[in-house]
């Protein structure tokens, strides 16, 4: 049933417009920015892709299914009808935790980072939280970077709270308020 969904679904949101300039000039496409929309069980199989392609150590594909199926706020960032990125945060009790945000390695260095980080905050503040949380492995400099320069600032560390290939690797825990 859920095929026939996805089939009507597409059917609707076809675009003979973007059809033809993606294959006559996909320039325009391509330069086009990204969009935001809430994920849905059909970009689980995209963004498990980006998400191994990005990360040594990624979640398991069960994993998003699950953030899907118990209401976490996820969106994702469409590209020329693509998707390019994802992002997860939950919001309860007037705060907001980042679970997970990713561009495609092939997309990254566009600004799409921010701009999702930027949709995940707007999105928190509307479920009314005050403050956002997340972790960042210290050896992702640019993700650092990234936090950083949205007004994010380091609140702790997670001794071992992510895999590495010798061992584990601290977190920075980054919290900025809303």
């Amino acid at each position: 049933m859920s095929a026939l969904f996805d089939a009507l679904r597409r059917w609707m949101e076809y675009d003979a417009e973007k059809e033809f300039f993606t294959k006559h000039n996909p320039s325009l496409i391509e330069n086009a920015e990204i969009a935001f929309r809430p994920m849905r069980k059909s970009d689980l199989k995209d963004v498990s892709a980006i998400e191994e392609t990005a990360y040594e150590f990624p979640w398991e594909p069960i994993t998003f299914k699950d953030c899907l199926n118990v209401g976490y706020c996820c969106w994702v960032g469409i590209k020329a009808g693509h998707v390019v990125g994802y992002g997860i945060v939950t919001v309860g009790a007037g705060e907001s935790h980042v679970l997970n945000v990713c561009i495609s390695p092939q997309a990254q260095g566009n600004g799409y980072g921010r701009l999702m980080m930027e949709k995940l905050m707007a999105v928190a503040k509307s479920h009314h939280a005050e403050m956002m949380i997340l972790e960042v492995r210290p050896s992702n400099l640019r993700a650092v970077e990234l936090y950083r320069s949205l007004g994010f600032n380091e609140i702790g560390l997670r001794k071992g709270y992510y895999p590495a290939k010798k061992g584990r690797e601290d977190a920075l825990v980054l919290a900025r308020m809303l």
